[in-house]
């Protein structure tokens, strides 16, 4: 078997990936602020999520998997250094900077006979056949799609035969529902009161969509864990199982320097760039005043909603009734 440290994967602080790629520089850098404590902490909380989505993967010797979206390859790393050799592992990402990582990483454990490697979307795998693969495993990748039922649908195209789903996907709509309250109380004229409503909303709401028709239209908060599991039905999976949790855990971002550097997902600006580019200086002083000892407080917590989903492909699956969802 291959023995692996999955701790000497953890992103580089110091590397900030191309110039223009989102989904490097969050991952690699905004995700945790830029901070190496930070980033020692997430990986161990990501690496519980990741070890989920590969057990319901039901993964045995002589399988072949794909890791749609895989980032850094914790996912298929960690999967390997499970089921050692007799796992084959396809990695795919839309990001070339992140898939360059993986390889590099899949390289310096010695299992590069194991991987192969595939450029692209997740609702688009044309370089994997129909049919051919074991396990399809994701991990926070639907919520970026505009298309999330294509991509369940690439996933079953691309598994054998009672194959198996296994995915793990943040449920951001609370997050948008908060920023649109704000904007409520904006729009009521509390804010006159309490100035700093204002500016809460201002910073809330370049990273989430606020109201009901932009809510409506973001892939991040157009969907809830009961509407994956319907897609799933649809597309033709069976014996479908969902798990919705809610974390309250200790906050990862605690010092002013890495929440400014920071942002929640790859499509929003770091709070320190909102900062900078909708704020004045005297609002940034009152914004930093009001939040600020927050953010160090000692007991921060943050709250994960996570949707883990797993199911079994199914070539002509009808479905009966989705009432309850």
């Amino acid at each position: 078997m291959t023995t692996m440290n999955s701790s000497t994967i953890l992103p580089d602080c110091s590397e900030s990936g191309s110039a223009h790629d989102l989904w490097s520089d969050w991952l690699l850098i905004h995700r945790h602020g830029g901070n190496a404590h930070n980033a020692q902490r997430l990986q161990q909380l990501i690496e519980k999520y990741a070890d989920r989505v590969i057990a319901a993967a039901n993964l045995t010797a002589g399988m072949t998997a794909v890791d749609i979206g895989t980032g850094d390859g914790i996912v298929a790393l960690r999967a390997i250094e499970t089921l050692g050799p007799a796992l084959t592992m396809w990695l795919t990402d839309i990001s070339r900077p992140l898939l360059d990582r993986s390889r590099k990483a899949v390289r310096q454990l010695g299992v590069e006979s194991q991987c192969h490697f595939l450029h692209g979307s997740a609702d688009h795998l044309s370089g994997i056949e129909d049919q051919s693969v074991d396990a399809v495993m994701m991990r926070a990748v639907l919520a970026y799609l505009t298309d999330k039922r294509g991509a369940l649908q690439e996933c079953r195209r691309v598994l054998k035969l009672g194959g198996r789903l296994s995915l793990a996907e943040p449920v951001l709509r609370e997050e948008a529902f908060a920023a649109k309250a704000l904007r409520r109380m904006v729009d009521s004229g509390a804010a006159a009161a309490d100035p700093g409503l204002a500016l809460l909303h201002r910073w809330k709401s370049r990273q989430y969509p606020d109201t009901d028709e932009t809510i409506a239209a973001s892939p991040l908060s157009n969907y809830s864990e009961r509407d994956l599991v319907r897609l799933a039905q649809q597309v033709g999976f069976r014996d479908i199982h969902m798990e919705f949790h809610i974390d309250v855990v200790p906050a990862i971002i605690r010092t002013w320097d890495s929440f400014l550097n920071s942002s929640p997902h790859p499509w929003a600006p770091t709070t320190g760039d909102i900062l900078e580019h909708w704020f004045s200086a005297d609002e940034r002083h009152a914004f930093e005043a009001a939040v600020r000892p927050t953010v160090e407080r000692t007991d921060a917590v943050s709250i994960e909603r996570i949707a883990y989903l797993s199911g079994d492909c199914q070539r002509s699956c009808r479905v009966t009734s989705c009432k309850l969802l």
